[in-house]
């Protein structure tokens, strides 16, 4: 069976219950997830094979993480260990006007270690037909640019398909790459491009606007300046406040431009993975449907994802294919 290899760090997630902010709890829960972990765990659910490759750390927690893995799963063969302990990240989650908060403690977490060396590409890459990435990986350590940009030049000489999940968080390039041509180059060996106006502006040093003809011409500059992109999705959120968001999506695929309608999520659950969850459902739809279906399949999983708690959506594929068909009565069923 092809599979979708999926490379980037595994994560503790620590938060109080419910709505707390730390100072008001003594009691944590935990979640494992991980911006590209996320991606790969969902559409594991979903039931396409998958391959996660990531160093996490040779302890308990290291292996409790490797179970949760394992629950779903997931190919955890390409997994490396390290002395060094597994990234931490710590979240209160808002409502309403009160916005939720992070912070992270990754900086030299078992996955910042991670090198070239420790990763054989050749056999990870075996059966792979799809190597997703973001732009989280590349932006934490040398090590870790330079090992993905090995992997995903092996793909492209395989013929695999590549999705980019540009995302561009500046507090996080501290290694002294510069951004902008660290992205550039990665993109080079992508094919499909997940992202909106902001991530194409950061790429193609542009300014454009988030019509939907600005993100057209956008699309076809970016597909110019990269012509391995063969399409550009991208999904849109409109915030009304911590507790109600508006989700659609649109894309332009050389050919036509699509948008879908909105989804209406007036009672977010949990935030967190939900832009993961959009790309899995591409991912797994681009496999299974054409390209209208796909962007709406993405648009649904990510819609279910805010009601799900922790980083991993857990929607599986019939109950996403009822929300794409319109059944968001959310009644029971019997």
């Amino acid at each position: 069976m092809s599979q979708i290899i999926t490379f980037g760090e595994v994560l503790m997630r620590i938060s109080p219950r419910g709505n707390r902010k730390f100072i008001q709890s003594n009691t944590v829960e935990f979640y494992f997830g991980g911006t590209e972990l996320n991606v790969g765990l969902s559409i594991a659910h979903f039931g396409d094979s998958v391959k996660h490759i990531t160093c996490i750390s040779d302890d308990f927690i290291g292996n409790t993480a490797l179970a949760y893995l394992n629950k779903f799963d997931l190919d955890t063969t390409a997994v490396v260990r390290s002395n060094r302990p597994l990234g931490v990240y710590f979240l209160e989650v808002g409502a309403v006007m009160r916005p939720s908060s992070i912070s992270y403690n990754r900086s030299h977490s078992a996955f910042s270690e991670i090198k070239p060396s420790m990763v054989n590409w050749e056999k990870s890459l075996a059966d792979g037909s799809w190597f997703h990435w973001t732009g989280i990986t590349p932006a934490l350590t040398q090590g870790s640019f330079d090992t993905l940009k090995e992997g995903l030049k092996l793909a492209r000489k395989k013929g695999m398909q590549v999705s980019a999940d540009p995302t561009y968080r500046s507090g996080l390039w501290k290694y002294g790459v510069d951004p902008k041509e660290a992205l550039t180059e990665l993109l080079h060996c992508s094919t499909i491009f997940i992202g909106g106006i902001n991530e194409m502006n950061e790429v193609l040093d542009t300014n454009f606007g988030y019509s939907n003809d600005e993100f057209i011409e956008a699309s076809k500059l970016l597909m110019e300046k990269f012509p391995t992109i063969e399409k550009v999705f991208d999904k849109i959120r409109t915030s009304i406040n911590s507790s109600w968001h508006k989700i659609r999506a649109r894309m332009w695929n050389g050919i036509k431009f699509c948008e879908t309608q909105d989804f209406d999520i007036t009672h977010i659950v949990d935030r967190i993975g939900t832009g993961d969850a959009f790309a899995a459902g591409l991912i797994y739809g681009l496999q299974h449907f054409d390209d209208t279906k796909s962007m709406e399949f993405a648009s649904a999983a990510c819609a279910l994802k805010h009601t799900y708690v922790g980083d991993v959506n857990y929607a599986t594929i019939d109950e996403v294919t009822r929300i794409v068909e319109g059944n968001i009565s959310g009644r029971f069923n019997r």
